[in-house]
């Protein structure tokens, strides 16, 4: 199964991206690079060398469908952790893509996608397929942050490798989405503002949503902080799930409040939005800092 990388910033209302062969499109690529070695501990996010434009020149592609070596499979792995330190960590959605633009659920994934943007100014993750990914995508290049993804060759039964997507590219060589979509939540220090959303979905939504709450669960996910796991019970989507997660707790195989420890149930978009603004909300100064900022202000009275 092929996989590719994409990425898009955006400045306003529209995309602006210039490549090597000097026509400027509403689409980019991430390029393809050999390094010699991988490292799985990223910096923060570096800002862009030019405000609404970025450049790039675009490789050969390389179709790893015939995998022949580990090597390869590192490589494809490789390209998702060059991918998210080039963009940074952020928002990543989990959804549907079946639910198209007349669906209910995708408008308010779109609106979502745009208000945490604006709430937390930080790159929004998908698995760049269509339907609520592309919802959540398409809200945050309306807010005018970063978006990325990790695009499969297959996606709702159909193969859409070769399919036009309307903010990012659809070449197809990379095959480490589970990889990206977990590193690109990870919380290194405390001015990280990530999160995982899960939005409806099917079976692969819900394979990512317990991966990610497995990893969580047993500290494995590789965030030195929390990162917040918000449930999307749009129209009570989920409510059966939870009945049946409330069973296991009876019936011995979760423990009492902890799955309710790992996630937060939303029933609506303001809840999430609130939810987030109450866990990245800045902390309360220390005895030393109100003293430090009452002398300064005493001190600004008497100048």
């Amino acid at each position: 199964m092929g996989f590719s990388v994409l990425d898009s910033i955006s400045m306003g209302s529209h995309v602006l991206v210039k490549i090597c062969h000097e026509r400027t499109l509403k689409i980019q690529s991430f390029w393809a690079r050999e390094r010699p070695a991988i490292s799985f501990k990223l910096s923060r996010s570096r800002p862009y060398p030019h405000p609404g434009r970025l450049i790039s020149c675009k490789s050969e592609l390389v179709d790893f469908d015939e995998r022949t070596s580990p090597n390869e499979v590192r490589k494809e792995i490789e390209r998702c952790y060059e991918l998210i330190h080039r963009l940074g960590r952020g928002v990543v959605y989990l959804g549907s893509s079946r639910m198209g633009p007349d669906h209910s659920h995708y408008l308010q994934a779109l609106e979502l996608g745009r208000e945490i943007a604006n709430l937390l100014e930080c790159t929004s993750w998908t698995g760049a397929g269509p339907g609520l990914m592309d919802a959540a995508t398409k809200g945050a290049l309306q807010a005018g942050k970063p978006v990325g993804g990790f695009k499969i060759g297959k996606e709702a039964g159909e193969w859409t490798a070769s399919n036009f997507h309307p903010y990012l590219p659809s070449e197809v060589f990379f095959s480490a989405r589970k990889h990206g979509l977990v590193d690109a939540a990870v919380r290194s220090c405390s001015s990280d503002r990530t999160a995982v959303v899960a939005l409806p979905g099917g079976i692969g939504t819900l394979d990512e949503i317990f991966e990610i709450l497995a990893l969580i669960q047993l500290e494995r996910i590789g965030s030195e902080l929390p990162v917040p796991f918000l449930l999307m019970n749009y129209d009570s989507f989920y409510s059966k799930l939870l009945g049946f997660l409330d069973d296991c707790e009876d019936w011995g195989t979760l423990s009492k409040g902890e799955i309710t420890s790992l996630w937060k149930v939303c029933d609506s978009n303001s809840e999430a939005l609130a939810y987030l603004a109450d866990f990245y909300k800045p902390p309360p100064p220390t005895d030393k800092a109100q003293h430090d900022n009452e002398l300064q202000s005493a001190s600004g009275t008497f100048s």
